[in-house]
């Protein structure tokens, strides 16, 4: 009979270890390991040797080139068991807690997360206190962009005058959002992007390392799709071991990452280039059957054309060119039947397409459009060319074929081909032009006025009676005063009005200008006369001291009072506000 097992006995297996990414195993332990970032290593290697490590380092760049690793290795070469060197030994208890961030000295902490004042304050209380066991206290900060205002303004005293046992390691992929103040109390590192080449070399020595097999097309195509980011190359590659079954291929990667193949690009180009809109379709057809993104079929299409421009540029492959080796010569061949100007229209239209995408919900016609419209643009002749053929008397020949030579008729076939036409033509009578006298303009002016409207009219009214400037022609001078009525007028539309009421009235075609007047006398006055005056009435006058009279409440108060009218101010309501009288000289009493 089997014992029981004891109460305190676990019955369950312990679970296994789980799996370490490519990109946590494959870390940087030391300078050397720097992938692409040799200045920095070196100058951080200078400053442990010769003791002039800084307080405060801002480690800046794109993600995943080495920004936090290098922090780390700051932190191991400086508080390593077996003393500061820039080769820490990476197995003592403080490495192997720096390398998984659990050292109790070693602080690395999100500023995304913690962000606030509450947070920087704790960390300003924290520093006066000295390390537990290791030479420094360091203080690695990820993402220090992130904090609040009042948060670095609460870090700037701090960070000015640390503990001689304090560092600290900012490090941010948006240096332009931290405060200058900040930045002048740190030494700055530029990080860079890491080539494509140097990224596919690392990845196939973690491919052998981890004894797999990878067709080098494929690692060209995972270190292109990686962007110069180590970091993002090395989650693809993991991704492409488990997607494929022992051996990772072109084809598998294309299908992980979603890419349009580069031989469908290549066929795409070369019928743009033969300017075979069918052709193009067709492709388009295929890449949507497959499932594949417009948008990122567009990103390709644009590097390609980037690559072709750099190398009709400088004959010359770009060392960072999205093509496989085994397409070179074919991608030279291509290079050559386009011209540099016929490239960089084809990038601008790409480029306008990629942006349409953004606003359209059918992204296929858009790159459709965009595609034919590329096909159709043909091989543009250089500017230069052209205005040397038009310096030189003619213009480029656009084909070589021979244009048949056109001979000059005979006079005997002109004059019998002119008589011809002269009996189909039927004689019209045309009208003579009306000659307009300023008497004949100032009767027929107010009914051309009333025709126009009254917006218009008005506006016309200013400048008088037209000037006569040529058969069936007048100008409308506006004098300098009225800029904009002259402005208003000037509009084609209104002219045009003018013009068809003149017409109509006139039976005639006429031609209407309208100008400013130009003024040759000093003296001349450049008020137009009006064309109709209507005379106001003037009103009576009133006798201020007859009008005050026959108020009643006047009447009331000299009554009661035996009172006189001395003076009437203004405002009394029978004078206006801007007037005054005085009755004290005036012989007649009130």
């Amino acid at each position: 009979m089997a014992k029981a097992a004891p109460k305190n006995q676990a019955t369950s297996t312990a679970p296994q270890e789980g799996y370490t990414v490519l990109a946590r195993r494959y870390r940087p332990g030391g300078f050397s390991d720097l992938i692409g970032q040799e200045a920095i290593s070196q100058v951080l290697t200078n400053a442990i040797k010769h003791n002039r490590v800084a307080h405060a380092y801002l480690f800046t760049g794109a993600r995943g080139v080495g920004k936090t690793s290098a922090a780390r290795i700051l932190a191991k070469a400086l508080n390593c068991e077996k003393g500061a060197s820039v080769t820490p030994c990476g197995v003592c208890s403080i490495c192997t807690a720096i390398a998984t961030g659990e050292d109790v000295d070693v602080l690395e902490i999100d500023g995304a997360s913690n962000r606030g004042i509450d947070e920087v304050r704790e960390i300003r209380n924290n520093v006066q206190y000295r390390p537990s066991r290791s030479r420094y206290k360091i203080y690695i900060i990820d993402e220090v962009h992130m904090l609040t205002g009042p948060a670095f303004n609460a870090l700037l005293k701090t960070l000015e005058e640390p503990p001689a046992h304090v560092k600290f390691i900012f490090a941010t992929t948006e240096v332009q959002k931290i405060p200058i103040t900040i930045l002048s109390r740190c030494q700055r590192f530029d990080f860079s992007s890491i080539g494509t080449k140097q990224i596919a070399a690392h990845l196939q020595e973690i491919t052998i390392k981890e004894g797999l097999e990878a067709e080098p097309e494929a690692i060209e195509l995972i270190a292109r799709r990686a962007g110069g980011s180590m970091r993002d190359a090395q989650s693809l590659l993991d991704q492409a071991l488990s997607f494929s079954n022992g051996k990772i291929t072109r084809d598998e990667v294309h299908r992980l990452i979603g890419a349009v193949d580069e031989n469908h690009i290549m066929d795409l180009a070369e019928a743009i280039l033969t300017g075979e809109s069918s052709k193009v379709l067709e492709l388009m057809d295929q890449t949507n059957s497959k499932g594949l993104q417009m948008g990122e079929l567009i990103e390709q299409m644009i590097s390609y054309w980037r690559d072709l421009m750099i190398y009709a540029s400088s004959n010359q492959i770009p060392v960072d060119a999205g093509i496989a080796t085994s397409q070179h010569e074919r991608f030279k061949k291509m290079a050559k039947g386009f011209s540099l100007d016929t490239l960089l229209a084809g990038l601008d239209i790409l480029s306008l397409t990629k942006i349409r995408l953004k606003a359209t919900h059918q992204p296929r016609i858009m790159v459709e459009f965009g595609l034919v419209r590329l096909s159709r643009l043909g091989n543009l002749i250089p500017l230069q060319q052209i205005l040397q053929h038009l310096q030189a008397g003619g213009l480029p020949a656009l084909t070589q074929t021979p244009v048949k030579q056109i001979t000059t008729p005979s006079e005997g076939l002109k004059k019998k081909f002119l008589s011809e036409i002269d009996s189909l033509i039927e004689p019209t009578t045309v009208s003579s032009e009306v000659q307009l006298s300023s008497e004949t303009i100032s009767s027929i002016w107010p009914q051309v006025i009333d025709a126009i409207g009254p917006m218009l009219g008005n506006e016309v009214k200013k400048t008088g009676l037209p000037a006569i400037s040529g058969p069936n022609a007048l100008v409308i001078e506006f004098p300098r005063q009225y800029n904009q009525a002259l402005e208003y007028c000037s509009d084609p539309a209104r002219i045009m009005r003018i013009q068809n009421a003149l017409n109509k009235i006139t039976g005639q075609n006429w031609l209407i200008r309208v100008t400013s007047k130009v003024i040759t006398d000093p003296n001349e006055i450049v008020e137009p006369a009006p064309i109709e005056i209507e005379p106001v009435a003037s009103k009576p006058k009133v006798n201020p001291k007859d009008a005050a009279e026959k108020e009643p409440i006047v009447q009331r108060v000299i009554e009661l009072f035996n009172a006189q009218i001395v003076r009437i101010d203004a405002g009394f309501g029978v004078l206006p506000p801007d007037s005054k009288t005085s009755l004290d000289d005036d012989n007649d009493e009130a």
